[in-house]
């Protein structure tokens, strides 16, 4: 059973990665949506398998810039076409390949230093990559650049993923920007399809580190509290406003950090709704467990438990923290993806 039981549940199954025998594996498998980051193009470019792509885009002058995007619009774009089907069937409810916008802009030495522009340049480059697309969602981090960009995004008509959400703060600015801009389209809401991605395992690593005290009852937990407290919130914004599309969270980050931890932790806790974007390893754990899963995403420990959290996690600083180690680890990898491109290209060229 196990990933059809998990789907049988209500949850959409999407997969963390857009390596294409990964994503035909998937998709056989249930899945029906993928998301990138350069981490993900990083391996797959890394793997020689796109290298008579990448030889043709240097032949033809392109730096490792204008390589590394052209390189993630196609790996995107060819998993697109394998989930177009259910984004037709599903009339634009799922189906999506995720298309993250440039990091660099949260490096603090690289981008630029005003929030207004790096807002400005999210507009830009967001409506850039999602010209002609049907079933592709613009990444955009919860940062402030980010989500000073939600609005004009949503109001030219693009289907929005925000992403490296930790706190209820973070969420309420993403998902009122993104309405907002939502009510303004000329063409109406009919089409309006935004998720927004809630990080869920960096949380218990936050608190293993940062809040001993917790009790062995609450320790290790506070990720799934978070996100179905989050999941909760979000189900009672939208539930009166009577959209044709789903607007849903995104569980992310739902592979165990803990060797200890079962692989199916996060994916069992959070079964039931919305949507799951696991990483490949993930999936083939649970795939391999043969599990029943059942509805848990509206099942909360105890009072007391919830009490314990509320009382010693500080919303603020665990998001302050977490924020600041994860705008390195979405500016990091695009750097190293750049010098990755930067080696192939002396290796092609030396192989000629």
């Amino acid at each position: 059973m196990s990933l059809k039981s998990l789907i049988a549940t209500g949850t959409k199954l999407w997969l963390d990665s857009i390596e294409p025998q990964l994503v035909k594996k998937n998709r056989a498998l249930g899945a029906t949506g993928a998301t990138s980051n350069p981490i993900i193009i990083s391996g797959i470019l890394e793997s020689g398998s796109q290298d008579e792509d990448m030889t043709a885009l240097m032949d033809k002058g392109g730096d490792d810039e204008h390589v590394a995007w052209a390189m993630t619009d196609k790996l995107v774009s060819s998993a697109q076409s394998v989930f177009l089907p259910v984004w037709e069937q599903t009339r634009g409810n799922d189906g999506y390949v995720s298309f993250e916008l440039d990091p660099l802009l949260e490096d603090l030495q690289l981008a630029p230093k005003s929030i207004a522009e790096r807002s400005r340049r999210y507009v830009e480059l967001g409506k850039k990559w999602a010209a002609g697309q049907k079933n592709r969602m613009i990444k955009v981090p919860a940062t402030p650049g980010g989500l000073g960009a939600l609005e004009e995004l949503a109001a030219a008509g693009i289907s929005l993923n925000v992403t490296l959400i930790f706190s209820e703060r973070q969420y309420k600015i993403a998902r009122d920007n993104v309405w907002r801009g939502a009510q303004r389209r000329k063409n109406g809401t009919a089409a309006f399809k935004s998720v927004y991605s809630i990080f869920v395992s960096r949380v218990d690593v936050y608190t293993e580190k940062y809040v001993p005290t917790l009790s062995s009852a609450a320790q290790g937990i506070v990720g799934i509290v978070n996100a179905k407290r989050l999941w909760q919130l979000n189900q009672e914004f939208w539930k009166d406003k009577k959209l044709p599309l789903q607007q849903e969270i995104i569980f992310a980050s739902t592979g165990t950090k803990k060797p200890t931890d079962p692989p199916d932790k996060y994916v069992e806790a959070l079964a039931g709704s919305d949507i799951q974007t696991n990483p490949p390893a993930t999936n083939d754990a649970v795939e391999k467990l043969n599990k029943t899963y059942t509805r848990k995403i509206d099942q909360m420990p105890p009072k007391s438990v919830i009490d314990e959290i509320d009382a010693k996690v500080d919303q603020q600083k665990m998001e302050d923290k977490l924020m600041e180690e994860g705008a390195e680890k979405f500016s990091d990898p695009h750097k190293k993806l750049l010098k990755l491109i930067g080696e192939k290209r002396s290796h092609l060229a030396a192989a000629k």
